[in-house]
């Protein structure tokens, strides 16, 4: 679906915008026989798909950067990286860190079909692995990405949230409960390895070829709120996390850092954008059918994943402002181009539906049936306890 504004829908073109890099790339030094950049050398896990590889091109073409080791379970596209081919679980990654200074760790697994048990172990364990194998390899410094989602949705919120503001986010919504284990990790790891610096980048809701349960929530034909909720949306293109990810790995910021677009955006205005209504139903109607069709194994989303789009976790991102980082993309645009990317696909209550399901259902009937299913559940689970 189109947005109503010209300039907004001519944002969603990544060639009508600037190029995020003019730096020469290091294959650009040893052609032109110039002295090679003496920056760090970058390690890049998960660097084969998805934001690891997008940071591993940007890497690798910057002037700054001497060298970029690539690591993930197969090999990218990135010809200029160093790549090794291993799982981020085997200790042996130490081994492959050698020589690098700072270690970008993307290698989790958030996708909402996989086993919620075989996510975590890959996602822990993950991290865990690499925060020793890098102490062990002599890198002083670690860069984690998990979400801003650590910090809750909560009605209480202020707008926004500053970086050190409590995580008090549940482990009920997807890889949650992951998220907020490797922030334990993070804050556990400089005392447990003296010397080891870690910086944790907590992005908004990322938007770029992404799938998460918030950017399928725009892939439904009406837009879920429910009622007297307060939600505040905030967006963080890829581009603008890569970039603030190379603001940590040049140490130009580190710590606890929050990134996404500037301020937020109403509810009324998401609906407005977006041209997609609203379907309003009391909270208790809408999270316990959210549990009860997650628990039947009808959709992938837990009910906690509504509750980010119930109530504000708006962040200021004042750190990176601060060391003079500021996004390319707002809101607005980066709406756009999550319309864009969703186009033409249909979800319903988190549920991806095929073409012929979603014209069969229609809009609010699938809703409806989907409802009615849960109730159906449970209405035979009531009579089974009464035989």
């Amino acid at each position: 679906m189109s947005s109503p504004d010209p300039q907004v829908r001519a944002a969603r073109n990544p060639s009508t915008r600037p190029s995020p890099d003019d730096r020469p790339s290091p294959s650009a030094f040893r052609a032109g026989g110039t002295t090679p950049p003496r920056g760090p050398v970058v390690a890049v896990t998960g660097a084969a798909g998805g934001v690891g590889a997008l940071l591993t091109e940007r890497l690798a073409a910057s002037g700054e950067i001497k060298q970029v080791v690539a690591i993930d379970e197969r090999r990218g596209d990135c010809a200029d990286a160093q790549w090794h081919i291993l799982d981020v679980r085997d200790p042996a990654i130490a081994e492959k860190l050698r020589g690098a200074d700072v270690v970008v760790h993307l290698a989790l697994d958030l996708d909402l079909e996989t086993d919620p048990a075989a996510r975590t172990a890959y996602n822990v364990r993950g991290t865990q692995t690499v925060l020793t194998a890098a102490a062990a390899a002599g890198v002083h410094r670690v860069v984690l990405c998990t979400s801003a989602m650590v910090y809750g949705a909560l009605p209480e919120n202020e707008l926004p949230l500053s970086e050190d503001a409590e995580l008090r986010a549940t482990a009920e919504a997807t890889g949650v409960g992951d998220l907020l284990e490797i922030e334990r990790l993070a804050r556990r790891a400089p005392r447990a390895h003296p010397g080891l610096n870690v910086t944790v980048v907590r992005p908004a809701v990322l938007v770029g070829g992404t799938d998460t349960a918030l950017t399928r929530y725009f892939e439904s034909p009406r837009l879920l709120v429910v009622a007297g909720s307060r939600p505040a949306w905030q967006f963080c293109h890829v581009e603008d996390l890569c970039s603030a990810l190379e603001y940590a790995v040049l140490e130009r910021v580190d710590g606890e850092l929050a990134v996404g677009c500037d301020g937020w955006l109403e509810q009324e205005e998401v609906e407005e954008l977006t041209g997609i209504r609203r379907m309003e139903l009391p909270s208790a109607v809408a999270l316990g059918a959210a549990a009860r069709l997650h628990r039947i194994g009808l959709t992938p989303s837990p009910a906690g994943d509504l509750a980010y789009t119930m109530y504000p976790w708006v962040v200021s991102g004042s750190r990176l402002h601060d060391a003079g980082w500021r996004p390319k993309w707002t809101n607005e645009e980066v709406l756009a181009e999550l319309l864009e990317e969703v186009s033409g696909r249909h979800t319903v209550a988190g549920r991806r539906l095929g073409r012929k399901d979603a014209t069969a259902a229609g809009a609010a009937g699938a809703t409806v049936a989907l409802l009615g299913a849960a109730a159906v559940v449970r209405r035979a689970r009531k009579a089974r306890r009464r035989v």
